[in-house]
């Protein structure tokens, strides 16, 4: 899947001016290199194009535009967008043309749609334990930059984490709440994930369903993480009780 970002205004800018800096379009490609290298789902940069644009962000800067790709650029977002114009008659059109697209083997389920959600939670919890393991912040983890398929993308004032600070942001925007900041991400993730439910709840019979999906969040995102730990600390597992000390004095 294809995207251009930086070409101007689409019925998604809302107020802002749809373009890009070159600034932030090498930033991009570099960042989504490192995740390809790191093996952690991202998007990426098949080609930039300078501009001889002037795009003024807190100075002017020189614009640019990226070619990107990713197997989808579908986001949490898209569902919230038909949900608040009272465009809902769409969501069940888009939610299936996402499975088709991308989960064919669900189509003929009668539970086709809570299986989807499931898939998507897993994978979002799953990414979110690969950045935490890593120190990648993203800085502006909004619905509309939640992949349905659970990968990276959209970074914008993304940073990592030299010395280990939870409280952290890359977002000088976000400094007092600190709403993005490193150790709060998987939270983040799973209030972005009650969204995305709320905005598909009325495809299915009883919302109890997707409730049960959401409350394993949690266990997605813990069983993933003790994968890693235990494979960082040269473990064959990762056992809560013998080795959380032994991961917090890491920290330290």
């Amino acid at each position: 899947d294809l995207h251009i970002k930086g070409a101007g205004k689409t019925p998604y800018s809302r107020f802002a001016d749809g373009r890009a800096v070159l600034r932030s379009t090498i930033r991009e490609y570099l960042c989504g290199e490192a995740m390809h290298g790191l093996r952690i789902p991202s998007s990426r940069a098949l080609l930039m194009f300078g501009s001889n644009e002037l795009v003024f962000r807190e100075t002017t800067e020189t614009g640019a535009m990226l070619v990107r790709t990713a197997k989808t650029h579908i986001r949490f977002g898209h569902f919230e967008y038909l949900k608040h114009n009272d465009k809902k008659e769409y969501i069940e059109e888009l939610l299936d043309h996402v499975l088709a697209e991308y989960f064919p083997d669900l189509v003929d389920r009668e539970d086709k749609y809570e299986i989807f959600f499931e898939k998507t939670v897993q994978s979002t919890a799953e990414l979110i334990a690969n950045w935490q393991a890593v120190g990648f912040a993203h800085g502006v983890m909004n619905t509309d930059n939640m992949s349905i398929l659970g990968l990276t993308i959209d970074y914008g004032p993304y940073g990592w984490l030299e010395d280990y600070d939870p409280d952290w942001t890359p977002n000088t925007t976000d400094a007092g709440g600190k709403r993005y900041r490193y150790a709060h991400q998987p939270q983040i993730a799973h209030w972005n994930l009650w969204q995305l439910a709320n905005a598909i709840h009325p495809l299915f019979e009883k919302t109890d369903g997707l409730e049960e999906v959401l409350n394993q969040f949690p266990d997605f995102y813990q069983q993933k993480w003790n994968r890693i730990r235990a494979a960082k600390l040269g473990l064959s597992e990762f056992r809560t009780e013998t080795d959380q000390p032994l991961w917090d004095e890491f920290l330290e």
